[in-house]
């Protein structure tokens, strides 16, 4: 007897927008029934598996590489695919949401990539969800522009100087509520991003000479790696395309999955393109994970926590020597900095800082590197062209003088630094306002000169959590408590509607963010991803 077919999707609670039908046509809502039957049930068995992990981490407040999977770590045959040439040089790459504006400038930008971004740097509105989609297709059908309020007019550049697109998806964890079955499941986010930019893109994309790239985000296995890979077989088939057409990066942001790299790389070796070091998201995993380990795995201050602390130097030094032995780019970090028209001592400060940052990567072995503003590609470029000259990569680099142990990649309690109160307190200020911003639907928020995400908010908030149930003591002689953040959370509060003004404080989202913030930072039970319930709240 044949599998019946796939339950039709329904778009529920979502007011129709104006072009959407280009996008969910009857053929791609198809292929997204058949991801969402297929794939979403193994989704669910894994987010079961996380939760299973993370109570071993609970008890055991330890973490190693898994004794079952030696023989592919110990393996030295293995390599993932060769790059395709759109891929092979990634010096520079630069991030940002899909709205109509940040793709003509992320692909007017001089990156060699763009990763063009469903998931931290877009808030998943419909608008942005669908508009998102629709923007990546204009520009690759070159029917794209843009003129701001203020009259200023953006266009593309000649197809030649374009950065290649690498697109993110939502991660495993969210699932997309205005699409559902006929049961009223809702599909997961990640299968309708990636599946309709693959249906729509994936062919346009091979006769420009490039492909259906993609940057897999929260990953914390390899057997996630797997699903994805088979997600990845399947849709080919689909379309009759060739196997090994897309080619994905995984980034490397939970501290799970540094511990499982190698396999990560292997489960989609025909389709894996490298592996990329996220900064934030991976301190928050710390966190998240490690919560109630004890004062051995109290971080610091965000800020406080610089790529050169011991265990970070562990973990992208990991990163590259795994990447370069299965012949796989190694991705650094983001540069977050936003240069500031108005005050340039400020920007050769940070431009100095950016600097170093790049040059410490680039010399470590990364093939490339991230930046969040137009204005850093040069400073960017600068650092990967000194050490790579005319060479696309330095995959050649293997780092064979790495040795990384497993307890070296959890070795919080080596930092000097400590919680402060002035920490706490920028933990709430940009808390605070990334999470008006994104319940106002913006995902990619300016904050204090630096371009925000969500996995700043997650770190932020995290940092809260973990300081009031340690009972950290700042400086000041304070105890961390819940008293403590609600009155400072109050005070930052009141601060930002003097400086808005009362009328712009009352248009915004301030209060519900306020609730929000002090939830999921103070709530006994940890929240484990806080744009779970603020996706409730997103309009």
């Amino acid at each position: 007897m044949s599998a019946p077919a796939p339950s039709p999707l329904a778009i529920v609670d979502a007011e129709p927008l104006e072009r959407q039908g280009e996008v969910l046509t009857d053929a791609a809502l198809a292929f997204l029934a058949e991801l969402h039957h297929r794939f979403t049930p193994r989704r669910d068995e894994l987010l079961a598996r996380r939760a299973e992990r993370r109570a071993e981490i609970a008890r055991t407040s330890a973490l190693d590489f898994l004794p079952e999977t030696a023989a592919i770590r110990e393996d030295p045959s293995w390599r993932v695919a060769p790059a395709p040439p759109a891929l092979d040089d990634r010096r520079v790459e630069i991030t940002g949401p899909t709205d109509r504006k940040m793709t003509i400038n992320a692909l007017n930008s001089g990156a060699r990539v763009w990763l063009a971004d469903f998931e931290d740097a877009s808030a998943p509105t419909w608008d942005n969800v669908i508009g998102g989609q629709l923007n990546l297709s204009d520009a690759y059908e070159r029917r794209i522009d843009f003129t701001s309020p203020e009259g200023k007019t953006y266009a593309l550049r000649p197809a030649e100087e374009l950065a290649t697109v690498v697109t993110r998806p939502r991660g495993w964890h969210l699932d997309e509520r205005h699409l559902r079955d006929a049961e009223g499941r809702p599909v997961p986010g990640a299968l309708v991003d990636f599946g309709l930019y693959f249906f729509h893109n994936a062919r346009r994309l091979i006769e420009m000479g490039k492909g259906p790239y993609f940057y897999l985000p929260k990953t914390e296995s390899h057997l996630e790696a797997r699903l994805w890979n088979d997600v990845f077989v399947f849709a080919q088939d689909y379309l009759s395309l060739p196997q090994g057409t897309i080619r994905a990066t995984v980034l490397i942001e939970t501290i799970t999955a540094a511990y499982e790299m190698d396999e990560i790389l292997y489960e989609l070796r025909d389709h894996a393109s490298g592996l990329n070091a996220g900064r934030w998201d991976y301190l928050f995993s710390i966190v998240k994970n490690f919560r109630d380990g004890g004062p051995g795995f109290v971080l610091p201050d965000r800020n406080a926590v610089t790529m050169t602390a011991p265990f970070m130097r562990a973990y992208t030094e990991l990163l590259v020597r795994t990447c370069h032995k299965r012949g796989a780019h190694a991705i650094g970090g983001m540069a977050a900095f936003i240069p500031s028209r108005r005050d340039p001592k400020v920007n050769a400060v940070a431009f100095d800082k950016v600097r170093a940052d790049k040059d410490r990567e680039a010399g470590d072995g990364f093939d490339g590197s991230w930046v969040a503003h137009p204005d850093l590609v040069p400073v960017a470029r600068a650092s990967f062209d000194a050490v790579l000259g005319d060479r696309p990569n330095q995959k050649d680099r293997l780092r064979e003088d790495v040795r990384v142990t497993a307890a070296e990649l959890i070795d919080i309690a080596s930092l000097e630094a400590k919680p402060t109160y002035e920490g706490l307190r920028n933990a709430v200020q940009v808390g605070l306002r990334y999470i008006e911003a994104w319940l106002r639907g913006l995902g990619a928020v300016a904050i204090f000169n630096l371009m925000e995400d969500a996995a700043t908010a997650e770190i932020s908030r995290s940092q809260i959590w973990q300081w009031i149930n340690a009972g950290v003591v700042f400086e000041n002689g304070e105890k961390a408590t819940a008293d403590l953040v609600r009155t400072v959370a109050a005070e930052e509060l009141a601060a930002i509607r003097e400086e808005v003004g009362a009328d712009a404080f009352a248009a915004g989202k301030w209060t519900q963010a306020h609730e929000l913030l002090l939830r999921v930072a103070l709530d006994e039970d940890y929240t484990e991803f806080l744009t779970l319930p603020a996706y409730e709240l997103l309009g």
